[in-house]
């Protein structure tokens, strides 16, 4: 049985940091696409970034450019979403995704995890 288990969550003043991290299990990080997604009250889910499975090539949406970092740590089949100064509307509960192939900016990942909230105050 997959599983994808988010953590890192919590309440944050904007200009702060939070990391946060999916711990996966019935799968190897390593071997399948990584993406992290978020979702506001009211709002789509948007693609924030992902880690390709084979060549590690990083991808991030414009809006965290730059202030977000993903990484994979394949000993600890964990990946990490490392999130620097930020901002009231980076508030949402974050996703952990994996996708067997390639990385893709839409939700059509094979294995989710159940999200863990972020919230940014001004």
């Amino acid at each position: 049985q997959v599983q994808l288990v988010e953590s890192g969550g919590g309440l944050v003043q904007a200009g702060g940091s939070l990391r946060l991290s999916c711990a996966a299990s019935g799968i190897a990080v390593n071997n399948y696409a990584m993406a992290w997604f978020r979702q506001a009250p009211g709002k789509e889910r948007e693609f924030v970034g992902g880690i390709s499975w084979r060549s590690n090539n990083l991808y991030y949406a414009d809006s965290v450019k730059g202030r977000f970092t993903i990484s994979r740590d394949n000993a600890k089949n964990t990946v990490y979403l490392q999130m620097n100064l930020l901002k009231p509307e980076d508030t949402a509960v974050y996703y952990c995704a994996a996708r067997l192939t390639g990385i893709v900016t839409t939700p059509n990942y094979n294995y989710w995890g159940q999200g863990t909230q972020v919230t940014v105050s001004s």
